[in-house]
């Protein structure tokens, strides 16, 4: 058997130049998500239908196909880029749509894997999609291939860190772009998967930007300046 069957573990080279894992889902724990998410919209639809017709009437049935419609297509584009890449199914199974290198999905990539779920889906209760998970390499069905990304297993670990009460804050007082801070965030929330050598090799990188103050080393400077971008006051 091929390896790659077996080992559903990626790493792959985040921006920081660090390796990341990813656990890919297979099909039974993604047919689990979709199945949760498509009895959430059938109970939107159930409960949006009686207040659709003491409005409308017979106009009702209608404007809840459209609903339907709506809801098939965008429900899980709008979760994918709003809601950090997982629909209330795949959160529930502990699932996550990223892109191949590890990075959060955006309006492109989460528009071409949902509108190739047509296809996938043929001939009958995603056949196409199923044979393409099993036949390759990172069970990504067509619609994931086209866009590039694969689902995964969220690392709670991970995630939680933001959660940190602990930690020292500190506003840098340097504009920062949107990909610079998202790449300071990401090392703060990796930063217990480092060595010690590690985090401050990586911290060194950016001491021109962050240096290292008398009471604080660049890695324990950088790690307030993204609790600071997280939120945390």
């Amino acid at each position: 058997m091929h390896p790659s069957r077996v080992d559903t573990v990626r790493e792959v080279a985040t921006p920081e130049g660090c390796a990341l894992t990813l656990r890919l889902a297979g099909p039974v724990v993604r047919a689990r998500a979709w199945v949760i998410d498509a009895l959430v919209r059938v109970g939107i639809m159930l409960a949006v239908f009686p207040i659709l017709h003491w409005i409308l009437g017979r106009l009702a049935p209608s404007l809840l196909a459209l609903t339907a419609f709506g809801l098939e297509w965008f429900y899980p584009i709008l979760f994918e880029v709003f809601a950090q890449g997982a629909t209330p199914g795949k959160r529930s199974s502990n699932l996550v749509v990223l892109n191949e290198d590890g990075t959060p999905v955006a309006w492109g990539a989460s528009l071409v894997r949902n509108t190739l779920r047509a296809v996938d889906f043929l001939p009958l209760f995603y056949g196409v999609g199923l044979a393409t998970m099993l036949l390759g390499e990172g069970f990504q069905r067509i619609g994931d291939i086209a866009a590039g990304t694969v689902v995964v297993y969220r690392d709670e670990p991970y995630a939680v860190l933001a959660l940190d009460t602990h930690a020292q804050v500190l506003a840098l007082g340097v504009p920062l772009t949107v990909e610079e801070q998202h790449a300071l965030i990401e090392f703060v929330r990796r930063v217990p998967s480092f060595s010690e050598e590690r985090a401050d090799e990586l911290a060194a990188i950016v001491e021109p930007v962050a240096p290292a103050g008398e009471s604080m080393s660049a890695k324990q400077r950088l790690v307030a300046v993204g609790y600071y971008l997280m939120g945390h006051r």
